[in-house]
């Protein structure tokens, strides 16, 4: 199935399998405009409003310990400086919430916000995303798990009823917000009614925390879960994966959207004829069978994930 009859088949089933929940309204915050309808805040018209930093901030989305990525990323932020002119330094986020505030604040100008970060990235700090990683074949996403250790007695979702789940962060999407839909329309479990939930603010916590029996069980991104497989960090036989979800989009990749066109336009340049062979950065998503970067639109491409909010009732109050 190609790229956008995936996105439809996948907005679709979310829509049925959410049609009873409640609905919140996707929508910019009143800072933004969105003249041309993409869901994005349009570029400023004003020049006077537009910047033209002499350095690059760029910061990957906290799911794992940031000091593993600054390496991981700096092959691609050399070969950024070369295309833009500019400085590039990478900025080791601790939070989504710290990423968002960043780029709102006009402290952050490139960034990789994750999947669940993205619609509130767009919605508050006016993030433009406009590529993802993919296969060799136009391929992509990730699938939310729920894992426990192989010790445990935790066979299938209804064992957790009455006992805990670990979730990441609220702003996550397969660290809160799918599984927490999904609970609640497949299985009939809300959180604190049916289960109690505890939060470790970020997928490696999680995952480390259920191979090291920490946490009965938890809700992850199995992209992640698979890089950390892959480098030796936990083994296969401490997880068994007790639910996995529909396919979701991956880190949406983006920009600032008060940056200069032309330095826009340079960015993607970047992204787009980045040669991924042999570096770090296709060493590390490579594991995932990811090698390029490709064009994605928000309005398209993350039709699920607002689904999945509006599944939620989530509202992006951005104050």
């Amino acid at each position: 199935m190609n790229m956008k009859l995936q996105l439809l088949a996948l907005t679709a089933l979310a829509a049925a399998t959410f049609a009873t929940s409640a609905q919140a309204e996707f929508q910019l915050d009143e800072r933004y405009t969105d003249n041309d309808g993409d869901l994005v805040a349009d570029i400023p018209e004003a020049a006077s409003e537009q910047v033209d930093p002499d350095t690059l901030v760029f910061a990957y989305t906290p799911v794992e310990d940031p000091a593993v990525y600054a390496e991981v990323w700096a092959g691609f932020l050399d070969h950024m400086e070369e295309v833009t002119g500019k400085n590039v330094r990478f900025f080791p986020v601790q939070s989504n919430a710290a990423q968002i505030e960043a780029m709102r604040a006009g402290r952050l100008h490139v960034a990789g916000f994750n999947t669940g970060s993205v619609p509130i990235a767009v919605a508050c700090a006016g993030f433009r995303p406009f590529a993802m990683m993919a296969a060799e074949d136009g391929s992509f996403g990730y699938e939310m798990e729920i894992i426990t250790h192989t010790s445990s007695d935790i066979e299938t979702v209804e064992d957790i009823r009455g006992r805990e789940l670990t979730f990441t962060s609220e702003t996550s999407n397969s660290g809160f917000k799918a599984p927490s839909a999904i609970l609640k329309a497949e299985f009939n479990m809300e959180a604190g009614e049916d289960f109690e939930v505890s939060y470790s603010g970020a997928h490696d916590n999680s995952i480390l925390g259920v191979a090291n029996q920490d946490y009965l069980a938890a809700s992850i991104a199995n992209s992640v879960k698979g890089r950390m497989i892959d480098r030796g960090v936990i083994s296969d036989d401490q997880i068994r994966v007790v639910y996995q979800s529909q396919t979701f989009p991956t880190t949406g990749y983006g920009v600032a959207h008060n940056l200069k066109p032309e330095l826009q336009e340079k960015i993607h340049q970047a992204f787009f004829e980045f040669d991924w062979e042999g570096t770090a950065l296709a060493e590390e998503f490579g594991r995932n069978g990811e090698d390029q970067f490709i064009p994605i639109t928000f309005k398209e491409d993350w039709a699920v994930i607002r689904t999945i909010d509006e599944a939620n009732g989530v509202s992006y109050n951005c104050e």
